[in-house]
């Protein structure tokens, strides 16, 4: 798959993906979902954003841990 709103500067905020070269990490946007954040919420938030950076940050997340062995806690 080919994200073309996920950019990767190392001299931008340290090479942390982030969305369409803006200083707005995809683990941010990743972790509002998570919080509950609807994409209009989010959008509000950070009028920069689109719709479809939402949607993309959070496509990247999943190909990011896809088939990767990840901690768990003792018997999950």
């Amino acid at each position: 798959m080919e994200f073309r709103r996920v950019t990767v500067n190392p001299r931008q905020m340290g090479g942390v993906p982030c969305l369409r070269g803006l200083r707005m990490p995809v683990a941010t946007i990743v972790a509002l979902v998570a919080e509950g954040q609807a994409t209009n919420d989010i959008l509000a938030l950070y009028p920069d954003l689109e719709a479809e950076d939402v949607r993309e940050a959070l496509l990247f997340a999943a190909e990011a841990v896809r088939e990767r062995a990840l901690p768990l806690a003792a018997g999950e």
